[in-house]
């Protein structure tokens, strides 16, 4: 319980907006249009509205992220938008003050460290390294990720990452804070942590502008504002829990809707009725899956069962395993132990073609994330996916689409592009997407969250209608009145345990050694929480991702000197001598970094493919020397096989080295180092901490793209497209058409992140403090010195006389 008494609200505005127009199509819309809003500092301000309405816009541009078209703006006591246009340096200052949380974290978290991620925006704003330090393990406090200040934010849980998102801005120490939906994708007890977070923040005088759909998040707000058609009023606490709330006018209306839709159009949903005791639908028997590099199972030994025709909600705390539980039903990931048997279909681990045909045609999944499983360039092409592979003829492709648009409500939208669609508006067509393809079991993960009242309870009607045609239907949800409304059974995931709650007379199924048993149940009045029994004291904390070996702990100055002069002279080696030095070069350097051989032959794999077709190639068009032995007519040389074998191992050896470097040294330590070795080149007009920023940005976001472009093969795959089990030239085409989503994803991620930078204060040119000090040790002199020696060695047998491959 906070003691301590609210400061007053002064009369002086942290936001004043003035008759404010906002248009993405050049005014033939107004996504906002005449707004008029004065916001006191340490008010706290709750801002609702309908997916769509332009929420995320206003949160926006109150961040002073984005510029209006038209109207007057004040921030934090600046003028930074006038009947002038813009002014950029007012803007920049009025930022120093404002903090700014996403709705989708990773569009915000810069680095692959989670403190020093939330380091980064105190170090733009120049803080003393002390300060940083008490700032970063503060914030990491309030959000409960204290224990994950070592983890890579990228291997999280969307939870997690957002915990993290919002602990970078409370470290920044802003006067105004600006959350859009920050507890969207966060369980309970962390959604309440924030609340807890917020309610410190008030206290302490913070103007807080919170963005939600929940209405149990408007008890403490001083104003609640609904926006609507572009305007922007005042509402009641009471009218806004009754448009937040699932209340009886909206959910009959909604019933209504889809009762008519589905008795005019029931091929959509038609399925054949559940009788009796149908069977298993999906079995998990001791399935446990740990994911790379992690020192962690993020499910240990489940077993489960799912009937046909049942709803079963999945529960848990975020980085339980909910999400992680779906891909391997879906068959995108591949148990580590156990086996998981679906509509019959066994062995997911290694799927024939056919079965694999079978799944995708039985098995619907929407992900986590909507916007990552739309690639096409309309709403309805992009609806129309699934289906045309299912080989459907294309009036009943049609007769699909336009069913399930009409479901969810997004008929009006078919012609625009998904991308252009706010986040609730994605979610929605990312369901109709797959319910086109009409599944007999429906996998949904979290597909409520950033919903408005009127589309979840479209969506949970939606539920409804599928279970009593048949359908068997997978819900992870955060939401435990949502789970108790829809479920035959609630399973809760509990990090590598699990427990299961049955939904009957009050009997019960308890869970042994991280397992759950799920049986029939289908009374939802009368409930009982089995006993949890933990079978492994294992959680799904992510891998670290800071270096803690003796190479690791390196000055970032002296590694990067240094493996660069290693790369160049590996390139110069021509004799067997200088390639068996450079092995134990290599070798060294992975006992020092404490890499796994296998996971650094995983992480380069790719490559050395690429350098043994090169030679190969180079190995059959080198005419000099002797012959050896002809291929198809080609002579394979004695200087071919050498210049061969030379080549793939100077390029192997340079990537290997590169992978180390990496492997050893977070973005953050590269950059600072980059930037100090390049900071005397700034007498000369050199951008050395600009070009350091990209370094360590790319770093970040390529392996963020590679997953971009994975996350798109898995959604083509669970609408049965042609990448998994099309002929060879199918699948060339689709692998094709990855492109353009992948680069628009790139763009967006673009966007996103230019952004995430202005809204963690970053500027050109500015002084930033360093918070990792860079200082020359014993450490550091030792390793030179044995680079030092290698130089030396190499030197030697590059000088010798005899040199066979000469």
């Amino acid at each position: 319980m906070l003691t301590n008494p609210r400061p007053p609200m002064t009369d002086v505005p942290m936001a004043d907006l003035r008759s404010v127009r906002f248009s993405y199509d050049g005014g033939r819309s107004w996504i906002l249009d005449d707004v008029n809003l004065r916001i006191a500092a340490g008010e706290r301000i709750c801002l609702i509205g309908r997916n769509g309405s332009g929420k995320s816009t206003l949160a926006r541009l109150l961040a002073g992220l984005v510029a209006p078209d038209s109207g007057s703006v004040q921030l934090a006591g600046y003028g930074v938008f006038d009947e002038n246009g813009s002014q950029p340096a007012q803007y920049r200052t009025a930022r120093r003050r404002i903090g700014a949380v996403f709705q989708n974290p990773m569009d915000q978290i810069v680095t692959t460290v989670v403190s020093d991620d939330v380091a980064f925006g105190p170090e733009n704003l120049a803080f003393k390294r002390s300060r940083i330090t008490e700032q970063v393990d503060s914030s990491l406090a309030s959000v409960d990720m204290r224990d994950f200040a070592n983890a890579n934010p990228s291997r999280m849980s969307g939870g997690q990452q957002q915990r993290v998102a919002m602990a970078g801005i409370l470290a920044m120490a802003p006067k105004m804070v600006v959350l859009d939906e920050p507890t969207a994708m966060l369980d309970s007890e962390a959604s309440m942590d924030v609340m807890q977070t917020l309610d410190a923040l008030q206290h302490q005088g913070v103007t807080i502008v919170h963005v939600t759909h929940k209405p149990q998040e408007l008890s403490d707000a001083d104003r609640i504002l609904e926006l609507t058609g572009g305007h922007l009023r005042e509402t009641s606490r009471s009218d806004a829990i009754a448009l937040l709330s699932t209340d009886e006018a909206t959910e009959q209306h909604a019933h209504e809707q889809i009762e008519r839709l589905t008795e005019s159009t029931p091929a959509v949903l038609e399925t054949e009725s559940v009788q009796g005791d149908p069977g298993p639908a999906v079995s998990f028997t001791h399935v446990s899956y740990r994911y790379p590099q992690s020192s962690v199972d993020a499910i240990h030994d489940l077993s489960l069962t799912i009937n046909r025709g049942k709803t079963i909600a999945i529960m848990g705390r975020n980085g339980s395993g909910k999400s992680t539980l779906t891909k391997l039903m879906a068959a995108l990931r591949k148990p580590t132990n156990g086996t998981i048997t679906v509509d019959g279909v066994g062995n997911l681990s290694k799927l024939s073609k056919r079965d694999r045909k079978r799944l995708r045609s039985t098995l619907g999944l929407v992900m986590q994330r909507p916007e990552q499983q739309l690639f096409a360039s309309t709403v309805e092409q992009d609806v129309a996916y699934g289906p045309r592979n299912l080989g459907l003829s294309e009036d009943e492709v049609a007769h699909r689409v336009e069913t399930s648009l009409k479901l969810l409500g997004l008929d009006r939208f078919a012609n625009r592009s998904p991308f252009s669609l706010s986040g609730g508006q994605q979610r929605l067509a990312a369901i109709a997407g797959i319910i086109a393809c009409q599944p007999q079991i429906l996998v949904l993960d979290e597909p409520c969250a950033g919903l408005d009242a009127e589309a979840t309870i479209r969506i949970e009607e939606l539920i409804g209608t599928l279970r009593q045609k048949g359908v068997t239907i997978v819900l992870i949800t955060h939401s435990r009145g949502q789970a108790y409304r829809l479920a035959d059974q609630i399973v809760t995931l509990d990090g590598a345990a699990s427990r299961t709650v049955r939904l009957d007379d009050g009997s019960q199924t308890v869970s042994q050694t991280g397992t759950a048993s799920i049986n029939s149940a289908d009374n939802a009045q009368d409930t009982q929480t089995a006993t949890t029994h933990r079978g492994s004291p294992q959680t799904s904390q992510p891998e670290t991702s800071v270096p803690s070996s003796r190479l690791g702990r390196l000055d970032p100055r002296v590694k990067l000197l240094s493996f660069l002069a290693l790369m160049f002279s590996s390139f110069a080696m021509g004799s067997p001598q200088e390639l068996v030095l450079g092995a134990i070069m290599i070798i060294g350097l992975i006992v020092l970094g404490r890499i796994s051989p296998l996971q650094l032959l995983s992480k380069t794999r790719g490559f050395l493919i690429i350098f043994i077709i090169l030679g190969i190639f180079n190995m059959l068009f080198v005419r000099s020397g002797d012959t050896l032995v002809s291929v198809f007519g080609l002579p394979i040389t004695t200087d071919g096989a050498i210049s061969a074998i030379l080549s793939i191992c100077r390029l192997t050896l340079v990537i290997l080295l590169g992978a180390i470097l990496l492997e050893t040294t977070t973005p953050t330590t590269l950059t600072d180092g980059f930037d100090s070795m390049l900071s005397p080149f700034k007498r000369f007009g050199l951008h050395s901490q600009e070009t350091a920023l990209v370094m360590s940005l790319a770093l970040r976001f390529v392996p963020t793209l590679s997953d971009e472009a994975k996350t798109v093969v898995e959604a083509q795959a669970v609408r049965a497209g042609s990448i998994e089990t099309g002929s060879p030239r199918a699948r060339i085409r689709a692998a094709a058409a990855i492109i353009v989503p992948v680069f628009a994803g790139a763009i967006r991620h673009a966007d996103n992140l230019a952004l995430a930078l202005d809204a963690r204060c970053y500027e050109e040119g500015i002084e930033r403090t360093h918070w990792h000090q860079l200082k020359l040790n014993k450490r550091d002199l030792a390793f030179l010195a044995l680079c030092l020696i290698y130089a030396v060695a190499f030197i030697g047998f590059h000088t010798m006389p005899w040199q066979p491959w000469r």
